[in-house]
């Protein structure tokens, strides 16, 4: 039924020419501002992923000399309020405009998506028929209700495949095993190499040698050190309210896997406050706030700034980020206490004794993206394009380093090295530009694992402080064994699309009413908050949950 992608790639080039943008082909001549990217690396793992026979040469326009009339894209990036940095208008996205939207008479707009407020703005844009040309969420269940909200149109793999050759032979498999929705492909994804030791929980090494404590290897010790912090007047854990993204229970599932309580409970949209894992999770939280060992307002800490603050005033012992070389936070902590210390807590330290350290196992993608339902032919055909552009290694590289010689430099190892503190046109964002590239793939990669892994260090850790990353690291040579990927419905749950927003509110009500009252009444008051929670609409769920599952809608 299928044909080889070869074949396809083949009859793309000869029919779009690959639209200038595979490597050595119609390419521009590379001036001084081009990086090169060296040959032993990469950013997109090949695949052997076959395109549908239905592919003709004739099939779909040419727009490889560009398109008549100029056509107008829209893509969003993720704005995080890096100061000094805009994001929808830099020497980068005057680069892609030059040499990838002039070529092809196409206008590239980026279009700015509050991070911490992406939920919301993409839902007024939505209303407002103002959204992007690709609608985009990491999670599937988000990227499920702007499908159900009718912000999303039908996708023709054919069409990618004749477009993006070079993207649909990387991400053709992953669109069509998770790309399916209501029997239609809905979605398109970015690659993710499985990387999971960037979030690091940073511990105040200084305030464990304080109290004489040894690094804690469960949640058990970790309060026992917390208990000695306060003792000692030092501070105490970092802790947030949770409220629009739920992996809090993975450790406290137990030592063993009930596949269905997984398939029925485990949600990043919606809490599962009745399940067992949610309520040993809330009685240590609960033992945490009655003791003194949490701020006893964590429930305003409602973003990452209020916990980081926490953390760098020397308030908490503990903050966890997605640790990257320009983080600012060792230096701010620092700068208020000189003599501090960080380390790496381990990944078990947040697990009770005898629990097994399960995780939120990524699927095979990164960014889940959408055609926005208003585009044109045109239009998705530019997006199309679009992301071939950006999966040509050297551009990939380009927007992953700048320009070698003044934005980074090559070692003797085939490795990318930033120029310390480089400030000029080729400056990267501090997150080294991810939120451009995260379209095609989730993380910097090179062909040689080794390699990979050195550049994630040098990427990761501020100098000095590779320890933090190398540590994390191997903490997760344990865990990794005990993944476990949330359920993927191939059918909408509907009760869950009408009911999660009033749910998450109630839910941030619930549990941390459950958590602040007192030990004694732990129970009574959990039960309470479940018969409120699964009458206000998540029994409803549950219970759609398990049809879907009964008629085999699960991924």
């Amino acid at each position: 039924m299928k044909k080889n992608l070869q074949k396809v790639i083949a009859m793309a080039l000869a029919s779009v020419m690959v639209m200038g943008t595979l490597a050595g082909c119609g390419a521009k001549e590379e001036t001084t501002q081009t990086a090169e990217k060296p040959a032993e690396t990469t950013t997109a793992t090949e695949t052997k992923e076959e395109a549908p026979a239905e592919t003709a040469e004739a099939a779909y326009p040419d727009y490889s000399g560009g398109f008549s009339d100029k056509v107008t894209i829209q893509i969003p990036v993720y704005d995080r309020a890096f100061e000094g940095w805009n994001v929808t208008d830099n020497t980068y996205t005057k680069w892609v405009q030059s040499e990838f939207g002039d070529k092809y008479n196409i206008n590239v707009e980026y279009v700015a998506i509050g991070r911490g407020t992406e939920v919301a703005d993409y839902m007024q844009m939505i209303a407002a028929g103002t959204a992007p040309s690709i609608i985009m969420h990491y999670d599937m269940p988000q990227a499920v209700n702007y499908f159900n909200e009718g912000a999303m149109q039908p996708l023709d793999v054919n069409e990618i495949a004749n477009y993006a050759p070079t993207y649909y032979a990387n991400l053709g498999s992953t669109i069509d095993t998770y790309g399916e929705m209501d029997g239609q492909t809905m979605f398109f994804f970015a690659e993710r190499p499985t990387m999971y030791y960037q979030w690091v929980t940073l511990v105040r090494q200084d305030w464990l040698d304080k109290v004489g404590a040894a690094m804690p290897t469960s949640v058990e010790e970790l309060n026992a050190v917390a208990q000695s912090w306060k003792d000692a007047g030092l501070g105490k854990l970092g802790e947030t309210l949770l409220f629009n993204n739920f992996t809090y229970h993975y450790g406290y599932i137990g030592n063993s896997v009930d596949q269905n309580d997984i398939n029925l409970y485990s949600d990043l949209a919606v809490a599962s406050l009745p399940w067992s894992a949610s309520e040993a999770y809330l009685k240590n939280l609960n033992y945490q706030y009655n003791n003194g060992l949490v701020d006893p307002e964590f429930y305003l800490k409602d973003e990452d700034a209020k916990t980081k603050a926490d953390f760098i005033a020397g308030k908490t012992g503990t903050y966890g980020l997605y640790l990257s070389s320009s983080t600012d936070v060792i230096t701010s902590l620092l700068a208020n206490d000189p003599g501090a210390k960080l380390a790496t807590l381990p990944i078990r330290a947040k697990v009770p004794a005898g629990n097994n350290p399960y995780y939120y196992e990524y699927p095979a993608y990164g960014m889940i993206m959408g055609m926005n339902s208003t585009c044109t032919d045109e239009q998705r055909a530019a997006v199309w394009m679009y992301l071939e552009w950006l999966s040509q290694p050297e551009n990939l590289f380009q927007y992953q380093y700048g320009v070698e010689g003044e934005s980074y430099t090559m070692d003797a190892d085939g490795l990318a090295v930033r120029t310390p503190d480089y400030a000029g046109d080729w400056k990267v964002s501090n997150n080294n530009n991810k939120d451009y590239w995260c379209l095609v793939v989730e993380a910097i990669v090179y062909e040689d694992d080794a390699l990979t892994y050195k550049s994630n260090i040098k990427n990761w850790a501020p100098e000095g402080y590779e320890y933090l990353i190398e540590d994390n690291y191997k903490y997760f040579q344990d865990q990794e064994p005990y993944g476990l990927i949330n359920p993927i419905f191939t059918a909408v749950v509907e009760t869950s699309s009408e009911s999660a927003a009033d749910l998450r509110e109630l839910w941030k009500q619930l549990y941390v009413k459950v958590a602040t009252g007192s030990e004694a009444d732990f129970d009574a008051n959990y039960k309470a908050a479940c018969e409120e929670y699964l009458d206000a609409g998540y029994q409803a769920i549950l219970d759609e949950k398990q049809e879907l599952i009964n008629t085999g809608a699960l991924k």
